[in-house]
């Protein structure tokens, strides 16, 4: 377990690090972080739906939800090019990136001409579009870099930089649309579809038992034991998710049921105060621990895990880096997420057809939004009581052990203290 810890703290956390400031990735996680408020706004219409099950005449919001969940290829389009180019140190030209990519982006869903109209599936720009969206930025990106290093003009000329990016952004451009013309106009080659068959199989295996249980356990267990956090594997997790969303609420929209189990939704069903579900050893260290820099911890540290915010937890314990709490952290992030695919597999809980990303309130209230249901709710308390379990016996080892430094540091300043008195009593 040593050489493990050992090999993970000094090898493979660095690499997980280094990874995740790749400009490339870290570009689709800082665009998914931005497109947050309009995923907000479908939670919020998510909440506002359920007053029209009970007041008659309630406005129908839907379409607020169309407007900005609804639009998230097309905003993601737009944000990668533009977030790489920051990233890549070529901010001048970041916009006229973004507006690329929103005109690649739209040839890729291959609209209909006829008659002077544009016709295209709408559902396309949202969640359901969302793979075509990234890698349409990334191609994006990609062609602006390539380019953004040359220039028609020197460094020193007297003509304004908005005039020389008009002149330099032009050939990449028209390099960007010219293929997406070719392959979608002229080859008629219908690159969303394909995009769509080609990564079926990766998404399929993602909303499968085996897949959920896995990513659930390397995303909000192994790697967040050791400090990385869960946004290094966003453009994979990310994409299933909300992908997800967006066909369950296609299914429900055309008369069907939803299938879909790895949810945004769905996640919050077993990270009952965070990732790791380490509400109840937040709960056990603020009241139950003998050790008294524990209980000050858990004091510290239990409302922000009643909001699902548990880094002071992780960190200030530690928990990360800890072998004594890391191993119950593991065993919660497999059995958890193992009861919640089950309950929803098999119709216990309903599965979550509307967003609903307000992950920051007890999760208990988030499940029942999530769900619309009680069943939601209690399936929070099982994942509670099961993470109760868990932790209890690696708490009071690790209690015990906290409480043992304690008296050997109280020990080593009584010992401190009784030598410095003898020596000044010597010296008088």
């Amino acid at each position: 377990m040593k050489r493990f810890m050992q090999w993970m703290t000094e090898s493979f956390a660095p690499r997980m690090n280094k990874i995740a400031k790749n400009p490339w990735i870290a570009s689709i996680q800082d665009s998914i972080l931005t497109t947050m408020p309009v995923i907000l706004i479908g939670s919020l219409v998510t909440i506002l739906s359920i007053f029209r099950s009970f007041i008659p005449g309630f406005p129908d919001f839907t379409l607020l939800s169309s407007f900005s969940f609804g639009l998230l290829s097309l905003f993601l389009a737009y944000l990668i090019p533009n977030t790489v180019m920051i990233k890549k140190h070529h901010a001048k030209t970041a916009k006229q990136a973004g507006l690329a990519g929103i005109a690649f982006f739209l040839m890729v869903v291959n609209p209909l001409f006829e008659d002077g109209n544009m016709t295209l599936t709408f559902a396309k720009l949202g969640s359901s579009g969302m793979i075509a969206a990234l890698l349409s930025g990334l191609f994006t990106g990609m062609i602006m870099n390539l380019f953004a290093s040359r220039s028609f003009f020197s460094e020193d000329t007297p003509i304004p930089d908005f005039i020389t990016v008009w002149f330099d952004t032009l050939i990449p451009i028209t390099l960007i649309l010219m293929v997406g013309w070719l392959f979608t106009f002229q080859l008629h080659i219908d690159i969303f579809e394909l995009i769509a068959q080609l990564f079926q199989p990766c998404i399929a295996i993602g909303q499968s038992f085996w897949g959920f249980v896995f990513l659930s356990f390397i995303a909000y267990g192994f790697l967040y034991s050791f400090g990385i956090s869960a946004w290094v594997l966003a453009p994979i997790t990310q994409t299933i998710m909300l992908k997800g969303m967006g066909d369950n609420m296609a299914l429900v929209a055309a008369g069907a049921a939803p299938t879909n189990i790895f949810l945004k939704e769905t996640v919050r069903l077993f990270m009952v105060g965070g990732s790791g579900v380490t509400l109840s050893l937040a709960i056990m260290i603020a009241f139950l621990a003998k050790s008294k820099r524990l209980r000050l911890i858990g004091k510290s540290t239990l409302i922000p895990s009643l909001c699902n915010i548990n880094e002071p937890l992780i960190f200030g314990i530690p928990v990360a880096f800890n072998p004594i709490l890391m191993i119950p952290m593991w065993i919660c992030q497999l059995v958890c997420p193992i009861v919640v695919y089950l309950a929803l597999q098999y119709g216990f809980v309903p599965i979550p057809a509307a967003p609903w990303d307000f992950g920051f309130m007890p999760q208990p209230i988030v499940a029942f939004f999530a769900t619309k249901s009680i069943a939601g709710s209690l399936l929070t308390l099982i994942n509670f009581g099961i993470s109760w379990i868990v932790y209890y016996p690696f708490f009071k080892i690790y209690d015990r052990q906290c409480c043992a430094e304690e008296m050997q540091e109280l020990g080593l300043k009584t010992d401190s203290q009784n030598k410095e008195e003898l020596t000044y009593e010597i010296h008088e």
